[in-house]
C-alpha cells in the first residue's frame, strides 16, 4: 500500500447490497476506534439509507462499476477497498485495476477462477510496483481452506515433521445456503467457458491460479468431483465423502499459496476437498447422489431451458436469509494430512454463523482490518495478487480467533 496520505482507511464498495450491509454493520460494531470507514456504491440514496440504519456518520462515495475515473478516485482516497460487487468478472475488473495502480490494498469475495486468473495476469506485476496487496477470496471462499492449511503447515514445521504430502479438507458439518451472488457467479463463468476452449482448459487445470504452471509438480490427476472412502483420508473416519461444491476453486487458491511461498508446503503437496455425508450404510448412495446432483446443477445452468426453471427457484443476487437463519448457521472444516516423514496431522477451522453471509462478513471485514491495523504482523511481501495466507497469514489468524473462530492444528494418532 502506498504510504501517501489517504482520506479513508477502508471503503466498503457495494455497501447497500445484502453482504455489503453485513460487512458495514460488522465494521460499525467491531472496527477499532478511530478507523475511518466510508460507504461506496452507485446509489447515493441507498447508501444514505444504510448509513442511517447503522447510526454512523461515515462519508459516502458514489461510483458505478463501469465508471473508471470514479473508481480511480475512490481507490486513491483509501488505504483498503472491500468490494462485495459481483460477479467479479462482470463488474470487478476496473476496480481491482484501479487499486493495483493506486497502491491500494484490496479484498473481495470472489470464487471465480477465470476472474482470478485474469486479475493475476493483468495486475500482479503492477501491484508489485505500487506495493498493493490484492487479496481475492476473503470469505467462505477461501479463507477456511487457505488459512487452515497455513496453520497446519506451521505446526508440521514447528514439530520438524517434514513437509505436507497428501492433504484433504473435509467439510465435517455445515448449515447455511449459498448466496444469490455465488449462484450468479457460477452462471457467468459457465457462460464464459461454453464457447471458449482455452477458458475451459484454464478453468479445469488444478494449477489454474499458479504463478508459473510449468514449474508445478506433476502429481497426476487431481479430481475435485471424486467420491472418496473416508477411511483412506484418515483411519478414524468412516463412510464415504462427497464432492464439495467449492473445491474446484478453493484447491486452486491453496495451491497458489504453496507456489507463491516457493512450495514451502512441499513439492509432494497433494490437496483436495470433500464433504462428509454421514456414516450410515447409505453414505455411498448419498455421496454418489451428491456428485450426480452437482453435475446436474452445472448442466442445468448451462442450458437455456433448464436455466430458466432454475433461475425461478435459486437465490437471486442481493437476496439472503433472515437474521435468525444467518445466526443459526455454522461450519466445521477438518483438514487431514500425512507428511513426508509419515506423521499424521489435522487442523480444524470452525465458526458460527451462516457460512456465506454472517461468517463471511466477519472474515472479509477482519481481512481488511488486518491490512489497516496490523501492518507489522503481515507476512513480508512486495505486493501483488496474493492469497489470504500469503498476504495476511498470522495477522488474520489472530484476528479471526479473537472474533470467535476456532483455528487449530495438531499431530494426530
Amino acid at each position: 500500500m502506498s504510504e501517501r496520505v489517504r482520506d479513508h482507511d477502508i471503503v466498503v464498495y457495494g455497501a447497500s447490497g445484502f453482504v455489503g450491509v453485513l460487512v458495514a454493520k460488522y465494521l460499525a460494531e467491531h472496527a477499532p476506534k478511530g478507523t475511518r470507514v466510508a460507504l461506496a456504491g452507485r446509489s447515493e440514496s441507498k447508501l444514505s439509507e444504510v448509513r442511517g440504519r447503522l447510526g454512523v456518520d461515515w462519508p459516502i462515495l458514489v461510483a458505478d462499476a463501469a465508471d473508471v475515473p470514479a473508481l480511480e478516485k475512490l481507490a486513491n482516497a483509501t488505504k483498503v477497498v472491500i468490494t462485495t460487487v459481483g460477479p467479479y468478472a462482470k463488474y470487478g475488473k476496473a476496480l481491482v485495476r484501479a487499486c493495483a495502480a493506486a497502491g491500494t490494498d484490496y479484498v473481495d469475495l470472489t470464487g471465480e477462477v477465470l476472474f482470478a486468473r485474469e486479475s493475476i495476469d493483468e495486475n500482479h506485476e503492477l501491484a508489485r510496483t505500487t506495493g498493493a496487496r490484492i487479496v481475492h477470496s476473503c470469505g467462505f471462499d477461501s479463507i477456511p481452506s487457505d488459512i487452515g492449511v497455513h496453520v497446519l503447515d506451521q505446526q508440521v514445521k514447528a514439530d520438524g515433521a517434514g513437509e505436507l504430502a497428501d492433504t484433504t479438507l473435509v467439510v465435517t458439518s455445515m448449515k447455511g445456503g449459498f448466496s444469490g451472488g455465488t449462484i450468479d457467479s457460477m452462471r457467468h463463468q459457465l457462460d464464459m467457458v461454453k464457447t471458449d476452449r482455452k477458458l475451459r482448459k484454464i478453468a479445469a487445470s488444478p494449477y489454474s491460479l499458479s504463478p508459473d504452471r510449468a514449474k508445478e509438480p506433476d502429481l497426476g490427476r487431481q479430481d475435485d468431483t471424486a467420491v472418496l472412502d473416508a477411511s483412506k483420508v484418515h483411519p478414524r473416519l468412516r463412510g464415504m465423502l462427497a464432492p464439495f461444491v467449492m473445491a474446484s476453486y478453493n484447491t486452486r487458491v491453496v495451491r497458489r499459496s504453496n507456489a507463491l511461498r516457493k512450495w514451502e508446503y512441499g513439492r509432494a503437496f497433494r490437496y483436495r476437498e470433500a464433504m462428509s455425508v454421514g456414516t450410515s450404510p447409505l453414505s455411498p448412495v448419498i455421496a454418489h447422489g451428491t456428485r450426480l446432483g452437482l453435475g446436474a446443477l452445472m448442466a442445468g445452468l448451462s442450458l437455456p431451458p433448464t436455466r430458466y426453471v432454475l433461475d425461478r427457484v435459486l437465490p437471486k443476487p442481493g437476496e439472503g436469509p433472515s437474521e435468525k437463519a444467518r445466526n443459526s448457521g455454522h461450519f466445521t472444516m477438518d483438514i487431514f494430512a500425512t507428511t513426508t516423514s509419515g506423521a499424521r496431522y489435522s487442523a480444524r477451522v470452525r465458526a458460527k454463523g451462516d457460512p456465506g453471509y454472517a461468517a463471511t462478513a466477519v472474515m472479509l471485514s477482519e481481512s481488511a482490518l488486518a491490512l489497516v491495523h496490523d501492518r507489522d504482523a503481515l507476512p513480508p511481501s512486495e505486493g501483488g495478487v496474493l492469497t489470504p495466507a500469503t498476504a495476511l497469514g498470522d495477522a488474520l489468524v489472530t484476528r479471526l480467533r479473537a472474533a470467535g473462530m476456532e483455528i487449530t492444528a495438531s499431530r494426530s494418532a
